[in-house]
């Protein structure tokens, strides 16, 4: 059976553009505003979003992504919230991928076998875990490739030819370029080299290529559509949130119309590049 992420590459591939991927918190700056955004990323132009999965050590994530997880958390967003998420933008939404963002210890906690039924009840596609390494695919990788939802790897440019063979073993739905060495949102890719990383994965895999870590504005965003097979944007869409917040740190409309606002000239950078 063809999954949401390859359906949804496949529309792109006929529409000869890249994919864009958004990325967003959830619960962040509360769950009712977070809920309204999710619904209202496919309208803006996200072909796939990403939604993070809150936790208290975020080591590959930069201040921005790190403050949305705190919010969250303040606003009492949990692992079984996230999903609840989910599971109330699949009434509205049977066709954009949803893949979770996060960390392993939330969802061992909460009990990897009743996650991946949870998650897959719940209409999620697939998940990034960025602090499990190949070496351990038997604790979650695995068993959610069993479960029928998608693993995403992450590859870096420290991922020599050596390992990337090891990365990709299991990776499915697509490969995740991380563009920058360091954290999330702390600087903007060499463009230069994105075209040659994307063209040495290729070699490795037939799965798309998304390019993120730095893509900041829908110029940014045409540039690596140029040279992916999708476009993967967070800390910025975080920070256009951030901005909206009030001195308690409560959104509103604003927040849902600044995230969208940014969406759709991200979206329309992404449809530039290639024409």
């Amino acid at each position: 059976m063809t999954s949401r992420i390859e359906t949804r590459f496949a529309r792109c591939r006929a529409q000869n553009r890249a994919a864009l991927v958004t990325f967003i918190m959830a619960g962040d700056p509360d769950a009712s505003v977070s809920l309204d955004i999710l619904k209202a990323l496919p309208k803006s132009g996200a072909d796939i979003i990403e939604v993070g999965m809150p936790f208290s050590d975020p080591m590959a994530d930069g201040p921005a992504i790190q403050a949305a997880g705190l919010r969250a958390m303040n606003a009492g967003m949990t692992l079984r919230g996230v999903l609840k998420q989910v599971e109330e933008f699949r009434r509205h939404d049977a066709d954009t991928p949803i893949v979770l963002m996060g960390y392993f210890n939330p969802i061992y906690v909460y009990g990897v076998d009743r996650f991946l039924v949870d998650a897959k009840a719940a209409g999620v596609d697939g998940m990034i875990v960025v602090d499990l390494p190949p070496e351990e695919d038997e604790e979650l990788c695995l068993p959610a490739l069993r479960a029928g939802l998608s693993f995403i790897r992450l590859a870096t440019p420290t991922t020599d030819d050596r390992r990337l063979p090891t990365v990709l073993a299991n990776t499915s739905g697509f490969v995740y370029y991380v563009s920058i060495t360091g954290i999330t949102g702390a600087s903007r890719p060499d463009y230069s080299k994105v075209a040659t990383a994307v063209r040495r994965i290729k070699a490795h895999t037939p799965l798309p290529v998304a390019v993120g870590f730095g893509v900041k504005d829908a110029a940014a965003a045409a540039e690596i559509a140029a040279k992916a097979d999708a476009v993967v944007v967070g800390s910025a869409i975080i920070d256009s949130l951030a901005k909206t917040l009030d001195a308690e740190r409560r959104g509103g409309p604003a927040t849902v119309e600044a995230v969208s606002k940014l969406v759709s000239e991200l979206a329309a950078g992404v449809a530039s590049a290639r024409r």
